[in-house]
């Protein structure tokens, strides 16, 4: 999910290191200083897509992927979208003036002997934009933040212990994490989501936090893709031990802008088959790699291209004039047979298959998993990030894409 604001952190920010304290290390199982936990898939019609705010009326049955975790001493269960398109990591919490509806309970700050609110004079309350800052009649630490998708949290920013589980079983409890306790929150979220996991660059996001302590700020998922048995879990690295290294590895560098939180990288163009198609972009990082947004929006130019080229290159007849799929370019079929489309990074080519372009609303139909917007800079989205281990490198400030089986967590070279 890409937050709808721009973000204006300074620069110093993002090595903030002394909020982050790791208690009971002996009992963590570490590999070179980092860790590995497991993310949960979520197919649901409730999510909110990018694709249908900005082009389409109806909703694909699809998801987002999610990291399980604690809050709080004693610890209450927290499902939340792992997120490169964010910084803020947020729970909804009681009293819930107004919030989306969840299956599990929530987060009630009172009832956790770690948590403390952030002052409004505080160095982490300073962390946050001037712009989605403010300060209570109490002198506590307010947020507001909202996503493109016009989900919206609000709340008080709010310090608690963190615990993630490894996939070693190793439990990782955090003390004193810099999170958002949102009393007001909407959006199209799942009953089984909780709230965010921002992962950006920004000096809030889980990565930030705790990347000083296990070895530097880096990390790496692979994600399973949706039409694969969902209780397969994805795999997420974090620190040392979680480069994408070895034989077929691509990478391409990371584009600075100054204050913004995203990871931006240039994208040279798309090839459908052997039909390269130029981004006209003359700028570098025009494209936001985001976790967050199921979909891979693209500027009307290319996308436009890239629909025209598809319809050329597969033998079939597209679907018109059915309500249910608006203006998506779809096909009826079971099985389908589709050119290879290879999005060209600079220095990384990326080829995808039917199961990383295409998704489908309904048995025996196929959409393109594109859309496109009115904007020069386009996301690319958790779908086409499918079956590829993938590393973020904020030291080295390069993404490095690997093709591998991630249900099976072996590579494809």
């Amino acid at each position: 999910m890409i937050m709808g604001y721009p973000i204006l952190f300074h620069i110093s920010f993002l090595f903030v290191t002394f909020f982050i304290l790791l208690i009971n290390f002996s009992t963590i199982k570490v590999v070179n200083g980092g860790f590995s936990v497991k993310l949960i898939r979520i197919n649901s019609t409730k999510v909110a897509h990018l694709l249908d705010t900005v082009q389409s009326p109806t909703h694909a049955d699809l998801g987002v992927h999610i990291l399980e975790m604690s809050f709080g001493n004693p610890s209450t269960k927290y499902y939340g979208i792992i997120d490169t398109g964010s910084d803020l990591i947020w729970t909804q919490c009681l009293p819930c003036d107004n919030c989306f509806p969840q299956i599990y309970p929530y987060f009630d700050p009172k009832k956790s002997s770690t948590y403390t609110s952030v002052n409004c004079q505080e160095d982490e309350c300073n962390l946050l934009k001037e712009s989605v800052k403010g300060c209570s009649s109490q002198n506590q630490c307010t947020y507001r933040f909202s996503y493109l998708d016009t989900s919206i949290t609000q709340g008080l920013l709010a310090l608690d212990t963190i615990t993630l589980q490894s996939s070693s079983d190793g439990v990782i409890p955090l003390q004193y994490m810099i999170f958002g306790c949102g009393h007001n929150n909407s959006g199209g979220f799942d009953e089984k989501v909780m709230g965010i996991v921002g992962l950006g660059q920004g000096p809030l996001s889980l990565i930030s936090q705790i990347g000083p302590s296990f070895g530097g700020r880096r990390f790496s998922y692979c994600l399973v893709p949706y039409y694969v048995d969902y209780k397969l879990p994805s795999i997420m690295s974090f620190g040392s031990g979680s480069e994408v290294v070895g034989d077929g590895v691509v990478s391409t560098p990371l584009i600075k802008k100054e204050s913004q939180p995203f990871y931006y990288v240039t994208l040279q163009g798309i090839s459908v088959g052997d039909t390269f198609l130029s981004f006209d972009s003359s700028s570098k990082g025009n494209m936001i790699i985001d976790s967050g947004t199921t979909f891979t929006i693209l500027p009307q130019k290319l996308y436009d291209q890239l629909v025209e080229e598809v319809k050329k290159q597969v033998p079939l007849q597209p679907i018109i004039d059915d309500p249910q799929f608006g203006d998506r370019l779809c096909y009826r079929t079971i099985n389908l047979q589709q050119p290879i489309i290879t999005t060209h990074f600079e220095g990384a080519d990326i080829q995808l298959k039917t199961i990383q372009t295409f998704y489908q609303p309904n048995f025996g139909v196929f959409c393109l998993a594109f859309g496109s917007i009115s904007s020069d800079i386009g996301i690319y989205g958790n779908l086409v990030q499918t079956n590829y281990l993938i590393g973020f490198d904020l030291e080295s400030e390069l993404v490095s894409f690997k093709a591998t089986h991630c249900n099976l967590h072996q590579s494809l070279v």
